[in-house]
């Protein structure tokens, strides 16, 4: 694997935190829905991000 510069490095972090701070946001919405439908819609963004959040973690293994 290559090795990542600084400034790379930085960015994934930045991104981490995004994509952290979007599965909270949308978790927190589909706990306050009271809309199956919203709720399940909020869930599967939250999951979304999540799965991003993982692929850019694993840019640093």
């Amino acid at each position: 694997m290559t090795t990542l510069t600084a400034k790379e490095l930085s960015a994934i972090q930045d991104l981490l935190s995004i994509e952290e701070l979007n599965i909270k946001k949308f978790q927190m919405l589909a706990d306050a829905a009271e809309d199956s439908e919203l709720k399940k819609k909020f869930s599967d963004i939250s999951h979304r991000h999540q799965k991003h959040f993982d692929k850019l973690y694993a840019q640093l293994n």
